[in-house]
């Protein structure tokens, strides 16, 4: 297992308040993977050294430790989701890494990995953050490596929630360095909905 004491490469932005969100059980926090991933699963696409950015108490990250190879990573602001992945890990006696870290500042972890995955992260950036995330993302992603994006569909009524994305948007933030290979709909399942929200699932290839 891997050691819980692990560094914080960097300060994570916005920790309190998302801190605040894992006092309790937060509505994208629904026990196990989203459908969207678990479907890339099954399809082999998430291979190799893997990150989860944004995981939240670690569902994706679990969804692929104990595979031959290194250790899945999650990271994640929240100190307290961490914690959660990490005693999930332990319980289930499954090896990964979960450290407190900022996504805005990835190249601070001073790795690459073959595959990242995004459940909800990339939706809460504004137009700058968006890009100094792709820039980011760029220098720990592996030439070849592919990152899945999940994502509020701009498709979504009304303004409670977070920020709607189209695959525009997508598609324009990650023009540099990165080859889009698709944006499908999907679906975010919650625990306030049997239905949950519209969605895009995108797969964007570092060129």
């Amino acid at each position: 297992m891997a050691d819980s004491s692990e560094p914080t490469p960097s300060a994570p932005r916005g920790r309190d308040s998302f801190d605040a969100y894992y006092a309790g059980v937060p509505p994208w926090d629904i026990g196990r993977p989203q459908s969207a991933f678990a479907r890339l699963d099954d399809e082999g696409l998430i291979v190799g050294r893997v990150l989860d950015v944004g995981c939240g108490t670690g569902e994706h990250t679990l969804m692929v430790a104990g595979r031959p190879g290194d250790a899945p990573t999650g990271v994640d602001s929240s100190i307290v989701a961490i914690e959660i992945a990490r005693r999930k890990a332990r319980e289930r006696g499954l090896d990964a890494r979960f450290l407190v870290a900022d996504a805005l500042a990835l190249p601070a972890l001073g790795e690459t990995f073959d595959t990242v995955l995004d459940c909800g992260l990339f939706h809460l950036f504004d137009d700058d953050d968006r890009l100094l995330f792709a820039k980011g993302l760029a220098l720990v992603t592996r030439p070849g490596g592919a990152y899945y994006l999940l994502g509020f569909s701009d498709e979504v009524g009304g303004d409670v929630g977070p920020r709607r994305v189209s695959t525009a948007e997508i598609e324009a933030t990650f023009v540099d360095q990165w080859r889009i290979r698709f944006i499908e709909p999907a679906t975010i399942e919650t625990t306030m909905s049997d239905d949950g929200v519209a969605a895009w699932v995108a797969g964007i290839v570092r060129a």
